[in-house]
Order: C-alpha cells, then structure tokens, then sequence
C-alpha cells in the first residue's frame, strides 16, 4: 500500500454538521468541530499536507483555512477531481499518496482517483458505498479526527 503523505477534506458534511444559519443581517453561519481542529493540527504537525476543497464559496472556508493554517484552498469547486489533481500536481503528490474524504454525490469523482476514500458515517449511500474507509461518527462531530487518527497509526 502507497502511504498516505496528504489529507484533501469536504468542508460542509465533512468539517461540519452539513447544516447552516443564517443570522437576522443575512450572515451564514457554520459549526465546526474542535475534535477536528485537534486532528488537523497533529496531522499537520506530521507532515500530512491539508486541503480543503469545497463546493462553496463561503468567506467561512477562508476563515477555518486561516485558522488552521491551511494554504490549499478550493472554493465553490464544481470539478472537486481537478481540484485534487490541482493539488497534487502543486505539491508533486501521486494520487494514491493523498486521502479524500467527502460525504456527497458532489465528491464521487475525486473519492474515486484518490489514493483512499474516506466518508463521515452519514454521508450519501452512493458515498458510502464507494468509500474504504468510514467513520463510526457523523459529519461535524469528530469524523475527521476519527480518520486523521487512522491515517497518524498508519504513519507510526
């Protein structure tokens, strides 16, 4: 098996609940995980390259992305497998080095040339089916720790 050398993430059904509001002034807002902030941070620390790629173009991606200091962002991505190869290319990655995780019918394409496909427990059926590896938590609530936790064992 290629080992893992970087972690490509969904943002919304991955890094959150899949649910926003919209505040009285027309502001959406997201929830975000600090389990997965956690993850992201020791999976950075490492050496797994991050990259969120997000079929949105939500000022909050740039935000979480600051925040984590995150450098390869996507945003309102309708081609999420050129995205991945984007990223791969930038950073002189195989696609079998790198782990997707997705949760809808949006992310198939980039699940399937990705070198390990990864879905929060909640995700679309079609996703479900197409993933290798599937978190035992939901989307938003530690599902991405839970998988940067497997691919950390596997680097030990």
């Amino acid at each position: 098996m290629v080992p893992i050398k970087a972690l490509a993430l969904d943002v919304d059904g991955v890094l959150t609940d899949d649910g926003f509001w919209w505040g009285p002034d027309g502001e959406e807002w997201k929830r975000f995980c600090f389990a997965d902030v956690m993850g992201i941070s020791l999976a950075s620390r490492k050496g797994l390259r991050i990259a969120l790629i997000s079929g949105e173009n939500s000022p909050l991606v740039d935000r979480y992305a600051t925040k984590m200091a995150i450098t390869d962002v996507f945003k309102g991505c309708k081609d999420k497998a050129d995205a991945l190869r984007q990223f791969a290319d930038r950073h002189a990655l195989g696609l079998a080095e790198i782990c997707f995780m997705g949760n809808d019918v949006n992310d198939l394409a980039a699940l399937a040339i990705a070198g390990l496909a990864a879905a929060p427990r909640d995700a679309h059926p079609s996703v479900l089916a197409s993933a290798t590896l599937i978190s035992s938590r939901p989307g938003g609530h530690g599902a991405v720790r839970e998988v940067i936790d497997r691919l950390l064992e596997r680097l030990a």
